[in-house]
This record gives structure tokens, C-alpha cells and sequence, in this order.
């Protein structure tokens, strides 16, 4: 798994420098999060060159959209620690905090952090509509990033209300989801941000084609959003 990553990220990362440890940290990472699928439902994916590529490098591909050096980034719905955790590893000055709604996910996460040995990261259990509420975290963040499959309507709402003025929040997503963007365009307005840039990369060692939308927030959010999770589902902007 290792020199697969040492490998794609050659391939991938042209912005900045690989500090000279992520790849064995993302392969012990990739090691870790296989052993605890095995009594923990954290990924469909398990094949450890999946691992290497469809999210180890996948996450990295974010090192081409945007500068994080010294930068704060809140990973909403973070899953098993995805992007934020392979982030904190290729940008060691990135302080991130992982959202999760689910405990048992936020407690492998901590134990995952000091197992790598990583400061500046935490796994913090919520629910993004209920952080984006309050102080400490809303309109704290200079990222926000998600790599969920829900609607990018409800992402935003979830999402731009965590991120300072003149941030950015960065939607995973795939190259068909043209319609669905199209489809955001009011929400994203009304929650403060504007479409900045779309970028597409394959996955190394993969025909796997992703894609980032890269939207800045140019203005506060409206203070009653994000609203209940129930509304948000039930009436998207």
C-alpha cells in the first residue's frame, strides 16, 4: 500500500512537497481503518489497493485545489476520516477538526489520531446543522470540506455556514454532477457563496475521474440557516 501511495502522490501532488512520512502514514492509516472495518462498518472498502487509491489518493487530489498551509478545514459527515484525516498528514501545519454524528466513529477516529501520532486534529462528535449554530464553530473555518453523497443543496446549507468570509468549501463530488450544481446555484447565493472553480483529476493507478467544486464564501450566511435537518431534507434551497 505504501509505495502505491509514495507512487500516486508523485503522480498527483505538483503544488507543494510530500512531507517525506505520508505515505507510510497514510498506508498505516489505510492498515488501521481495514482492521477495525472487520468489527466496524466504516467502508465498503477494503481491498488494500482500493485503500491506496480510491481514498488515500482520492483525498490528496485536494492538495491541487487550494493552498492549506497554516489554514484551519472542518471535514463535515467525516466517515472514517475522509478527506480531513489523509489532509492533516500531507499538510502537518493544517489544523482540522473531524465532524461526525456518529460516536463509535468519533472514538476510532481519537484513537486513530494518537495512534498515528498527529497533533492539530480532532474527532468531534455533532451534527453539522446543529455546529453551524453555534460560536465556536460557525464561520470559523477557512475550509470546509465534505465527501458525501448527499444532494450539494443540503451540503451547502450544512456546509458554508462553518466557513469564514473569504474561505471556501470544497464539495467531492463526481464529473456528472453538472445538474446537480446547476441545481444549488440559489442555495449557494443565499447562504453567502459563489462558484469559484470546478476541478476535475483521474485517480492514479485508477480510470477513476473526480471531481472538486470550489465555492468561496463572499458573504456572512443568513443567521437562520442551517436550519433543522428535517427542513433542510424536506424543503432544500
Amino acid at each position: 500500500m505504501e509505495a502505491l501511495i509514495r507512487s500516486g502522490l508523485f503522480q498527483l501532488v505538483r503544488t507543494q512537497p510530500v512531507p517525506q512520512e505520508a505515505p507510510s502514514l497514510l498506508a498505516r492509516y489505510g492498515e488501521l481503518l481495514v482492521e477495525k472495518n472487520k468489527v466496524m462498518n466504516l467502508t465498503a472498502i477494503t481491498d488494500p489497493q482500493d485503500v491506496a487509491t480510491l481514498h488515500m489518493l482520492d483525498c490528496a487530489a485536494l492538495l491541487n485545489c487550494a493552498g492549506f498551509t497554516g489554514k484551519t478545514l472542518i471535514d463535515v459527515g467525516t466517515g472514517a476520516g475522509f478527506p480531513g484525516l489523509p489532509l492533516k498528514i500531507l499538510v502537518p501545519s493544517l489544523e482540522v477538526t473531524l465532524l461526525d454524528s456518529l460516536n463509535k466513529r468519533v472514538d476510532w477516529l481519537n484513537e486513530t489520531i494518537g495512534a498515528l501520532g498527529l497533533e492539530g486534529i480532532q474527532a468531534v462528535h455533532g451534527r453539522a446543522e446543529e455546529a453551524g449554530r453555534e460560536l465556536e464553530f460557525r464561520e470559523r473555518f477557512d475550509f470546509a470540506a465534505a465527501r458525501a453523497v448527499a444532494d450539494l443543496r443540503l451540503l451547502c446549507e450544512l456546509c458554508l455556514p462553518l466557513v469564514k468570509v473569504g474561505g471556501r468549501f470544497l464539495a467531492m463530488k463526481g464529473t456528472d454532477c453538472a445538474q446537480e450544481l446547476e441545481a444549488a446555484l440559489l442555495a449557494i447565493q443565499i447562504l453567502g457563496g459563489r462558484v469559484e472553480d470546478c476541478f476535475d483529476y483521474q485517480i492514479p493507478h485508477t480510470n477513476v475521474t473526480h471531481r472538486v467544486i470550489l465555492i468561496e464564501k463572499s458573504a456572512p450566511s443568513p443567521e437562520k440557516y442551517p436550519r433543522r435537518w428535517t427542513k433542510i431534507q424536506k424543503s432544500p434551497l
